[in-house]
């Protein structure tokens, strides 16, 4: 049997010893027997055989079946004239193109854009060496690379909506022992990409807990009626301070924009009869205040009759003294002329007192002198009737004109 060669091809076959007397004991490549009819002329008209040549042949027909391609058919390469097999033929060429795709495609592993809302934290094995902002940026990889995180966009957690299952109900106890529902969302972005990296595993459950928690703690130091009605500003904006300070606090990165608070009811259980007694405390309010308007009327009403009682009584006093102290200097001023003429002073008050007694009298008096016996009046003549008519018609014309 022929030996076989170190790639595995075999000899010519033929187990000629003069041919193998001839070849050299100490061969490189091993004591393979030389193909008939392949020698060439050598020094002195010996024939020796290209060893290397088919050595390289046989070795490119491996390297094609490996590189997918076609072997040649035989172990002298054949398969198409002049010795040479088809399909894939490792060149200088191809490997200047593989080398240039491999650097095309470490380049573009490393070359990143970084858009206008978006910023990008380079890592160098794993540890962060740097922030990176709007634009074209490079990275070489797999040295150092890239994260690339959008940072004003808003991110929105809902709270209350049962969006989690039964553990986001959203019920709170108030700080008058009632039960509140409330359903709110906070609005966030990153402000800090490397702590918002590193620093929390869960960003969207951290902003979930801690946003439920203080809402909890506002809830219960609140009552049930302000929550439902005037102060759902405030408790958004004190969730919106106390969310910052503790996302702050665990340096999370977060910027919470705003806080919206989209319902607060009572439990969906107990609406109806809430809503009942909401509206007997409005009814209960308004009677409030009606009664309280009717008072205060009243009251005014009272002290203005009470201020014009006074007013009449200082006036009746004023009168009454302004009065007695005219009738005293009167009579003193009566007395002083008394003194002086007491006949003349006495007869004028006497005739004066008689005609404020007499003055208002209906009686018509005559004088017994004219005729001598008192009868000389017409007895039929009404003269007490006539007057009370002519007095009458006098007002009643007065009261026409």
């Amino acid at each position: 049997m022929a030996n076989q060669g170190p790639w595995g091809g075999g000899g010519s076959g033929g187990g000629d010893d003069e041919d193998r007397d001839k070849r050299p004991s100490n061969r490189p490549w091993g004591d393979q027997q030389p193909p008939k009819g392949q020698r060439r002329p050598g020094n002195g008209g010996q024939q020796q055989l290209p060893e290397i040549e088919e050595l390289m042949k046989k070795g490119q027909d491996r390297l094609r079946v490996l590189m997918g391609g076609r072997g040649g058919g035989n172990g002298n390469g054949g398969g198409r004239p002049g010795g040479s097999g088809g399909g894939f033929k490792v060149t200088r060429s191809t490997v200047m193109i593989g080398g240039l795709v491999l650097i095309g495609l470490w380049a573009f592993s490393s070359f990143y854009r970084v858009q206008t809302n978006e910023q990008a934290v380079e890592f160098l094995f794993g540890r962060s060496i740097a922030v990176r902002g709007e634009g074209l940026n490079f990275a070489p990889w797999p040295v150092i690379t890239a994260e690339v995180i959008p940072t004003t966009n808003e991110r929105v957690t809902e709270i209350g909506t049962g969006g989690e299952g039964s553990d986001d109900s959203g019920l709170m106890l108030t700080g008058d022992q009632n039960i509140v529902e409330m359903e709110y969302q906070v609005v966030w972005n990153i402000s800090d990409p490397e702590k918002y990296l590193f620093n929390l595993a869960d960003p969207g459950d951290t902003v979930r807990a801690v946003a439920e928690s203080s809402m909890r703690d506002i809830i219960a130091r609140s009552e049930l009626g302000p929550i439902l009605n005037r102060d759902r500003g405030a408790i958004g904006n004190d969730l919106q301070t106390s969310v910052q300070q503790t996302l702050d606090a665990y340096e999370s990165g977060i910027n919470v924009i705003r806080v919206n608070l989209a319902r607060a009811d009572p439990p969906s259980q107990v609406i109806d009869s809430f809503r009942e007694v909401q509206a007997a405390q409005q009814e209960r309010d308004r009677l409030e205040k009606e009664a309280d308007a009717y008072a205060n009327r009243v009251l005014a009403q009272a002290r203005g009759d009470a201020a014009a009682a006074v007013e009449q009584a200082e006036g009746y006093r004023a009168e009454a003294v302004n009065t007695a102290e005219g009738e005293a200097a009167r009579f003193n001023s009566i007395y002083e002329e008394y003194v002086k003429a007491p006949d003349v002073t006495r007869r004028r008050m006497y005739l004066e007192t008689m005609e404020n007694v007499l003055g208002g009298i209906d009686k018509v008096i005559l004088d017994g002198s004219v005729d001598g016996q008192g009868s000389g009046v017409v007895p039929y003549l009404p003269l007490d009737q006539l007057r009370r008519q002519g007095g009458a018609n006098t007002n009643s014309t007065g009261g026409n004109n």
